[in-house]
């Protein structure tokens, strides 16, 4: 018999290494909920894409593309064809989001920082998604979207990629560190793209035929944004950006407005302490549905649709890298009428959130040994 306990001992570790073992129960104001380890060693991963066939797709930083097993195990062989990226300071291969006819048509979307001429910054590219015996690779690579001027800043790339329930591909950047560039027209800098699938620009974008002005842009004025979800009523495009010392912001996209940085901001100098632009107001600039002063460096943002957990039904929940915790917002309309911190220093730096088409939420560590986790309901004792 002793022979069946240690095969039996064997299977046990197996299935907790494959699948994550539970942490102690977690209470949130409407759940309780336990986050299961799926998988670690992915180095800095930044976006989590779910394939139909169960698997993950996760990006990480200094440029791999990585895919992991619908029971957690890592794929060591990294997906070929993947564009050249710009790994340093905040740059390297950023989101990862599959076209919403990927079953029949195989896109995936990427975005990163790509060099070129005078530096880097924030590019696009899509190419189709194909495995055999040898391994999986990008086919059909295309560059669809290159942010100009490029410039040697390491800072504010962006990126996160949307499809709007209008079909358009909505592309989040940032100002590169140079903040006048998010009020220039003629630079793409500091401004949220909106194109077709394969990078035309669309007929109605708020500037396309005004002279001076960028016909790829929606929306101006933005400083880092690294978060976006469409609101699961309206369709609306929500989006979260980095603020200086302080101010992070949610907004609401709108076409052709203007969001103010560096204008107006509810944030500071770093360090100084003094203002920025003319302060928190400026008319003909957008106000923010919400703002964190003190800063938490907002990444990933997901709405919650989900039936696992009933009481967080269209909360927002957004990821925190300083305040290293996950944030659930509850609302009323364009209004947050409650915020809850879940998590807090106990996971790290939380760089996306997603809900699953299982209907868990899941989260990706930006870390050297980072961690895709999965939010799992659990019963209050």
């Amino acid at each position: 018999m002793a022979w069946r306990f240690v095969f039996l001992s064997w299977l046990l570790v197996v299935a907790l290494s494959s699948v994550g073992v539970a942490a102690e129960l977690q209470r949130s104001e409407k759940a309780a909920f336990r986050v299961v380890e799926l998988t670690r060693g992915l180095e800095h991963p930044w976006s989590v894409a779910f394939l139909p066939d169960g698997r993950f797709l996760v990006s990480e930083r200094p440029g791999r593309l990585r895919l992991i097993a619908a029971d957690g195990r890592l794929d060591p062989r990294p997906v070929g064809g993947v564009p050249a990226v710009v790994a340093r300071g905040q740059g390297g291969l950023l989101d990862v989001v599959l076209h919403p006819q990927f079953a029949s048509n195989g896109w995936v979307y990427l975005s990163y920082a790509g060099g070129g001429e005078g530096g880097a910054g924030t590019e696009v590219a899509r190419g189709r998604l194909v495995g055999d015996a040898s391994g999986s690779r990008l086919v059909d690579l295309q560059v669809i979207y290159r942010q100009q001027p490029k410039s040697l800043g390491r800072v504010h790339f962006g990126s996160r990629l949307v499809f709007g329930g209008d079909g358009m591909l909505y592309i989040t950047q940032g100002d590169r560190g140079e903040m006048e560039r998010a009020q220039a027209p003629g630079d793409l800098a500091g401004k949220l793209v909106r194109l077709h699938d394969d990078g035309r620009v669309p007929a109605d974008n708020p500037w396309r035929g005004v002279a001076g002005a960028r016909p790829e842009a929606y929306s101006t004025g933005h400083r880092s944004m690294q978060g976006a979800a469409l609101h699961p009523q309206s369709g609306a495009l929500w989006t979260h950006e980095h603020g200086p010392q302080g101010g992070d912001e949610i907004n609401v996209i709108r076409p052709g407005r203007n969001y103010g940085w560096p204008v107006i901001t509810y944030g500071v100098n770093y360090g100084l302490g003094t203002k920025i632009g003319v302060g928190t107001h400026q008319p003909g600039m957008e106000q923010p549905l919400y703002q964190w002063t003190p800063s938490i460096a907002p990444s990933g943002m997901a709405f919650y649709t989900g039936g696992r957990f009933p009481g967080w039904q269209g909360n927002l929940f957004v990821g925190a890298l300083k305040a290293q915790a996950l944030l659930r917002l509850a609302l009323d309309g364009e209004r947050v009428i409650g915020e809850e911190r879940l998590l807090v220093g106990q996971v790290g730096r939380i760089r996306d959130v997603r809900q699953g088409p299982d209907g868990f939420l899941y989260l990706l560590t930006d870390a050297a040994d980072g961690r895709l986790l999965r939010l799992e309901p659990a019963a209050r004792p």
